[in-house]
This record gives structure tokens, C-alpha cells and sequence, in this order.
């Protein structure tokens, strides 16, 4: 495959880079608020390690989002303030897929970020990306291993076969 062919739909402006970044931010603040409420809700001796996980998984969201706010605002644009709907439920599995589905397309999310960064020639943000998918790759796994299921099969960038 020809470099040309890797990066077909992946040559996008600034204003759309700002915008699609905006979007990952609103996950991020997603991620922050369930990953505090699903700490402390979900109930049992079984969840135990995986509350105080979540509570971890906090912390690290937040330092993605002020990553990707920088990014933004290097960009030259303006960083969002609204988060995506945070799902909830009594059932703490119910929780935990969710959380799982949503690591899983944040992961997929940031596959194509990169992607789109390096054909922008944006090097430095590309790298910070790096950063960020190596843990949200790590939560994806230790969802997957709380829900007792293999990591499901990653999403492939858009315009990119899997």
C-alpha cells in the first residue's frame, strides 16, 4: 500500500483537526465524569479492586484532557466544555460494558487522530495521541478483564480496512 493510499481521508484542515479534537475532549470529560460516579456506585466485593481502578482511571482521563485542551489550543481554537452523555445503571455490568464500549471507540478515535495528524504534518500532537491510546488501550483491557471477556477486536481508523 502506497503512502498516498494510507492516508486517503486522513488530509483534513486545522479548523477540522480543532473540531475533531473538540469532540475527543468531550469524551475525555465523559470518561472523567463515569469513571468518578462508577467508582463510587458500583457495589460489592467482587468490584472492590475495580472501584479504586476507576478512581485511577479518573486521574488519567484528566490529564488527557488537559493534553488534548493544549493541543487545541495550540491549534489555534477553543477548547469545548461539554461532555458526552455518561450512560449509568444500577447494575454495575451494565456500567462496565458501557465503559468498555466507549474505551473501544475512543481507542478507534484516536487510531485515526494520528493518522490524520502525521498527514497533517503535525508531528508533536501525533505523539501526544501516542501517549494517550497506550492508556486508554490499557482501561480497554481491564474492562475487558472485569467483564471476564477477551479484548474485543479493535476498531480500524475510517477509510482504513481492518
Amino acid at each position: 500500500m502506497s503512502k498516498n493510499d494510507q492516508t486517503t481521508g486522513m488530509n483534513i484542515s486545522r479548523a477540522r483537526m480543532i473540531q475533531l479534537l473538540n469532540e475527543d475532549l468531550a469524551g475525555e470529560y465523559q470518561a472523567i465524569i463515569a469513571y468518578t460516579v462508577y467508582s463510587q456506585v458500583i457495589k460489592g466485593a467482587q468490584y472492590t479492586g475495580i472501584a479504586k481502578e476507576l478512581e485511577q482511571h479518573a486521574a488519567e482521563e484528566l490529564e488527557h484532557a488537559i493534553k488534548i485542551a493544549k493541543q487545541i489550543d495550540y491549534l489555534g481554537g477553543m477548547p469545548g466544555v461539554t461532555p458526552k452523555p455518561v450512560k449509568t445503571s444500577p447494575d454495575a455490568v451494565t456500567m462496565l460494558r458501557a465503559d468498555l464500549e466507549n474505551e473501544r471507540a475512543t481507542v478507534g478515535r484516536y487510531r485515526e487522530r494520528i493518522l490524520q495528524a502525521e498527514a497533517m504534518g503535525e508531528f508533536a500532537l501525533s505523539e501526544v495521541l501516542r501517549g494517550i491510546i497506550v492508556q486508554e488501550q490499557d482501561h480497554e483491557i481491564d474492562r475487558s478483564a472485569a467483564l471476564g471477556i477477551d479484548v474485543p477486536l479493535p476498531i480500524p481508523p475510517a477509510g482504513r480496512a481492518s
